[in-house]
C-alpha cells in the first residue's frame, strides 16, 4: 500500500486498529487461523461495517466465508501502523511520568523502544531507572544524531518543554510525543502528538456524572 493511501485513514480508524491487533493476537494464541470482521466486531462491540472498512484500509484481503488469514491481517495492521519494526526513541524528563513510561513493557509490542533517557537534575543523572542509566540532557542532540533516533518523548515540566523540543529537533528527531500540558511550536516537518490527559479525564468525569444521574 502506498504512503498516500495510508494517509487516508482517519484518527478514529487509527485508534481502533490497535484494539483489533490486540484481539487478533489473542485469537492467534488460541489457535484461530482466520478472523472475520464480524467476529472482531462482536468481540469489541463495534459496528461490523466499520470494522470491515477499517481492516480493508490496511490492504489485507479476506477469503470468502473464512475471513482474513490470521498472520496476514496481523502483519497488514502492523505494517500499516508502522509497528512491524521497532523504532528507537529518547525520553526526556525522568519524573513520575517518565519513570512510569520507562517501566512500561508494552511499547516494544507496539513498535517503539525507549533506548535512552535524559534529565537535567544532577541528582538523577547517572542513576539507573528500570535498567537504564539516566544521561545528561546536554548530550541528547548529538547522541540523537549519531544514533539516528526519530522519536522523542517529552515528560518534563511545562516551563521547559519547548526548550526540550527544540533540542530534540536540533538532534534530528522528527516525531515528538508530548506528555506535558503545554502546546509546542515545531516546524512543519516535525510530527507532534500531544497526550491530552486533562481532556481524557474530563471525558471520564463527565461520563461518570451522566451514569450517576441515570441511576
Amino acid at each position: 500500500m502506498s504512503q498516500m493511501e495510508q494517509k487516508t485513514a482517519g484518527v478514529p480508524t487509527l485508534k481502533r486498529l490497535p484494539l483489533y491487533l490486540r484481539l487478533l493476537r489473542r485469537m492467534k494464541e488460541n489457535g484461530d487461523e482466520y478472523a472475520s470482521g464480524t467476529v472482531v466486531a462482536k468481540e469489541l462491540g463495534l459496528d461490523p461495517i466499520v470494522v470491515r472498512k477499517d481492516l480493508a484500509i490496511t490492504g489485507a484481503v479476506g477469503r470468502p466465508r473464512l475471513g482474513f488469514p490470521m498472520d496476514e491481517i496481523i502483519e497488514a495492521i502492523e505494517e500499516f501502523l508502522g509497528w512491524s519494526n521497532t523504532t528507537d526513541a529518547f525520553l526526556v524528563g525522568v519524573g513520575n511520568m517518565g519513570r512510569a513510561l520507562l517501566g512500561y513493557q508494552g511499547f516494544e509490542q507496539h513498535g517503539m523502544r525507549i533506548v535512552a533517557a535524559f534529565d537535567s537534575s544532577p541528582e538523577i543523572i547517572g542513576t539507573k531507572v528500570h535498567g537504564k542509566t539516566i544521561l545528561d540532557i546536554e548530550t541528547m542532540p548529538a547522541l540523537a544524531k549519531r544514533m539516528h533516533v526519530q522519536i522523542g518523548v517529552i515528560t518534563v515540566t511545562a516551563s521547559v518543554a519547548q526548550d526540550v523540543a527544540n533540542a530534540m529537533i536540533e538532534g534530528g528527531i522528527r516525531g515528538i510525543w508530548n506528555f506535558t500540558p503545554t502546546s509546542l511550536d515545531v516546524p512543519k516537518h516535525v510530527i507532534l502528538q500531544r497526550e491530552e490527559l486533562a481532556s481524557s479525564l474530563a471525558v471520564l468525569s463527565h461520563r461518570l456524572l451522566l451514569e450517576g444521574s441515570a441511576d
